[in-house]
């Protein structure tokens, strides 16, 4: 794909749609769904498996089974982090980490952003139906001059949001669907901006014996150097400011 096709694809605003009210027992449905999975998810404790300390309790019988079973411990692998993401569970890091340690780095990396790219979307989306009317009637008038700035800007300011790690992943998923971002830009800006992080963590998952806390991994240098990444994403932004002040 040429760069003249990704830019215009990247920058480019959507056409306003005439789209019918969405159909309130369809929100309802999803909503109960939502709320289901998640209480689900804090009664039952499944966060005790989503620990380092299980997966290290644990990792001879996951290796094990995976080099037993490689396709069935792959789509069980993708399946589970792309319901994590959706459901904006905790866990994530822990699961980037088990997948380069299953896999190893390179596969792992490619299976967590299949997952993770999968999951966001899908929180996208949700946020997108059930929120975004709402959000835009109550805070229209004071959202435009943001909803335009970030419609114009989206993919820079995407990749800034996903690759400085103090924007929380499920936060960016949820926000992101309450603005006029387009999809398709939403979904390139997102697997893109999640490969550093996510060959980190799944690079580490190869020394999971040596590892004792996920601080371990996210050391200073490390989210320094995450936090200089997203800021270059934002110098197109800046070139075009300063170079429109410079001919005005």
């Amino acid at each position: 794909m040429s760069t003249h096709v990704t830019e215009s694809t990247m920058t480019n605003t959507p056409a306003p749609t005439t789209e019918t009210p969405s159909s309130p027992v369809g929100k309802i449905v999803l909503a109960l769904i939502l709320g289901a999975g998640i209480a689900a998810f804090f009664y039952f404790d499944l966060g005790q498996y989503l620990s380092l300390d299980a997966l290290k309790a644990n990792r001879d019988n996951l290796l094990a089974y995976t080099e037993a079973n490689f396709g069935a411990a792959v789509a069980i692998f993708i399946l589970v982090y792309i319901v994590q993401t959706a459901f904006s569970l905790p866990g994530g890091a822990l699961m980037t980490l088990a997948g380069g340690f299953l896999f190893g780095s390179l596969l792992g990396t490619l299976f967590v952003n299949i997952g993770a790219t999968t999951g966001a979307t899908l929180a996208f989306l949700v946020a997108r139906y059930l929120l975004r009317d709402w959000v835009e009637q109550k805070f229209g008038n004071r959202l435009e001059p943001i909803q335009a700035g970030f419609a114009k800007n989206a993919f820079s300011y995407l990749m800034t949001l996903r690759l400085i790690p103090a924007f929380p992943f499920f936060l960016v998923n949820l926000v992101s669907g309450l603005t006029r971002v387009n999809l398709g830009t939403y979904v390139v800006a997102t697997s893109i901006g999640i490969i550093p992080g996510s060959f980190v963590f799944a690079f580490a998952g190869r020394q999971l014996g040596t590892i004792n806390s996920l601080g371990e991994i996210a050391s200073p240098p490390v989210l320094l150097a995450f936090s200089l990444l997203g800021l270059l994403a934002l110098l197109p932004i800046a070139y075009r400011k300063f170079s429109g002040r410079k001919t005005a």
